[in-house]
């Protein structure tokens, strides 16, 4: 059986980086789930048949990392029927061996709830807003209100709400390193693992 690893947060908590790194250090497949909610929006046209038709290769798209995208995926999974249909596609990438590490906002709560460890990785608004703007060569005020916006917006849809699972372990990076990020981080899996 693979070992499941959740990790949630909102935007530019770190949450990316930290599965990547857990990913690579045990050797595991990673899933950031934004990007398919990312893809399907980049798409266009009727989003639920965008995102029945997804497939991997449209993950790659150069363009999947702008706000403009991000915007848009936070658009769009607030429609079931998207949700849905992409729910398949990170079921299946679960499963794989040895293990696999997903990513996004309601891996923990909706998508893997039996994951064998959950992440809920948050920051302060003002750290995940220069944090962002930093990355896209953005105003820090306007990822700000950006940031806020989408938080509301991907917290209050009726359909996977962003929150952390009850058994979630909190790592605010608000204050932390990036290399302590993810020492907490292996540190939480390896409590597990054994």
């Amino acid at each position: 059986m693979p070992f499941i690893i959740a990790i949630d947060g909102p935007a530019a908590s770190g949450k990316g980086t930290i599965a990547r790194a857990l990913a690579a250090h045990f050797g595991f497949h990673h899933l950031d789930t934004g990007l398919l909610y990312r893809a399907t929006g980049a798409k266009g046209g009727d989003p639920v048949a965008a995102a029945r038709s997804l497939d991997a290769s449209d993950l790659t798209r150069p363009d999947l990392r702008s706000a403009e995208a991000g915007q848009a995926a936070s658009r769009i999974a607030a429609i079931p029927e998207v949700r849905a249909a992409l729910v398949d596609f990170q079921h299946r990438f679960a499963e794989q061996e040895p293990g696999a590490v997903l990513d996004g906002r309601d891996i923990g709560t909706v998508i893997c709830p039996d994951a064998a460890v959950k992440l809920y990785v948050t920051a302060s608004d003002q750290v995940r807003a220069r944090r962002r703007a930093i990355e896209l060569g953005a105003d820090p005020d306007e990822m700000l209100a950006q940031l806020q916006e989408r938080d509301r917006r991907d917290s209050d849809r009726a359909s996977a709400p962003l929150k952390p699972a009850p058994d979630a372990v909190l790592l605010d990076t608000t204050h932390l390193a990036i290399p302590e990020a993810i020492a907490l981080a292996i540190a939480q899996v390896n409590m597990v693992r054994g």
